[in-house]
């Protein structure tokens, strides 16, 4: 599924008519594999809403190219598409897609309600697939941007830069990452056979989907006493898992936080994280239609121990907006390459076939007030390579490890 929703409702609570979740996201219409994203609870200070930050799956979710001016599609023409579509007989979401993708939102997106359900186990970092990430190049083929490391993929030998041709014998080229995630997906044990091209050859794969699992958080410790928490998605628990693991670090060392790779995830895992290296304070502001809002980090927090982020291209959305706090608060030196840049806010509509469409209503902004939408975050310390040997110099130019 292209990578990335954002204002959202749960699969469940679009059949029980519950109320909007909010959800910034990171990629949508980029890349995605056999996993996807879905909201959760937050906290929007000052208002009831649910906010979450939902930019790619676990382990599903890889960016592609985007086009589009970025101009938000109007809702109400989107949802008087889809209704008029529905009382002619006809698809719903497809009039609603025609709609965004005349708009030019560039973070748009519609899915219908069995993707939506697919999403929803995600939040607990597994899902069903073949443990691929895909991606839409810019001649319009799909490619495998990755495999999961023991996955139906990965066994049966494919890797990055495949170019997938087809899915059970549909043809893939052309259509839309989301397309070809709906194609991968299926119930587990049962096979599906990719036809491939790699260096100019054609193969031919077949591969039964599993139940999957990713580890959002892991945690080792290096020489010189330094912690390095990697958070790989924020899934539902990550959060405390990142203040667990600060909390069980040695004292007197430092800490490298890895976000790189990081494609976001539910915001409130996000402010959670972020808590843990702060002592209360603003994360970050919102604005929905424009209505400010704000996010604080919970008191708490270690303050003392030296700390780097190590950010690269694939950091996005949820991850950028913990760079951005933690580098505007002077909490952190960012080591790395300059973040994605996915700071828009969407909010997602019912349609009357029961297809959500999320569009863009606002942007978010770190404490300092900068946007990391169209420009990401640019690190303190630019290292392409050998980037974690560089954030340990800087920690121990801050006194870890003397």
């Amino acid at each position: 599924m292209p990578a990335l929703p954002v204002f959202c409702l749960r699969p469940r609570d679009l059949r029980r008519g519950a109320a909007l979740t909010l959800a910034f996201c990171a990629a949508v219409g980029a890349g995605v594999c056999t996993g996807s994203w879905a909201p959760g609870r937050g906290d929007g200070a000052g208002s009831s809403t649910v906010l979450a930050i939902r930019t790619g799956s676990p382990a599903g979710s890889a960016t592609g190219v985007v086009t589009g001016s970025g101009a938000p599609a109007d809702r109400d023409a989107v949802a008087r598409a889809a209704a008029q579509a529905a009382a002619e007989g006809k698809s719903g979401k497809q009039a609603a897609e025609d709609v965004v993708s005349r708009s030019g939102d560039r973070w748009g997106m519609v899915y219908d309600q069995s993707e939506y359900e697919a999403f929803s186990d995600e939040l607990d970092g597994r899902w069903t697939g073949v443990g691929l990430w895909a991606v839409r190049t810019r001649d319009d083929h799909i490619a495998i941007d990755r495999v999961q490391p023991g996955g139906p993929a990965d066994r049966a030998g494919l890797r990055g830069g495949d170019r997938l041709l087809s899915v059970d014998g549909q043809g893939v080229t052309g259509l839309r990452v989301a397309e070809v995630v709906a194609l991968l997906r299926g119930a587990a044990g049962t096979p599906v056979v990719l036809k491939l091209t790699r260096d100019g050859a054609d193969l031919t794969e077949t591969v039964r989907r599993e139940e999957l699992r990713a580890e959002p958080v892991t945690v080792r410790e290096i020489p010189g006493g330094i912690t390095v928490i990697k958070v790989a998605s924020f899934t539902r628990g990550s959060g405390d898992r990142v203040r667990a693991a600060v909390r069980a670090a040695p004292p007197g060392g430092g800490f490298m936080l890895d976000l790189r790779g990081n494609t976001g995830g539910l915001v409130t895992e996000a402010v959670t994280a972020a808590s843990a290296f702060l002592d209360g304070g603003l994360v970050a502001t919102y604005d929905v239609r424009g209505d400010q809002r704000a996010l604080y980090a919970t008191p708490g927090g270690d303050t003392a121990r030296p700390l780097v982020a190590l950010i690269d291209g694939g950091t996005m959305s949820a991850a950028e907006l913990v760079t951005g706090a933690l580098q505007d608060r002077g909490r952190a030196v960012a080591v790395g390459t300059r973040t994605f840049g996915k700071g828009s806010v969407q909010m997602p509509t019912e349609l009357p076939d029961g297809s959500v469409a999320e569009l863009t209503v606002g942007t978010y902004r770190t404490p300092g007030g900068r946007s990391p939408d169209g420009g990401g975050i640019a690190p303190d310390l630019t290292a392409a390579d050998r980037t974690e040997e560089r954030a340990r110099a800087v920690l121990s130019g801050l006194g870890v490890g003397r």
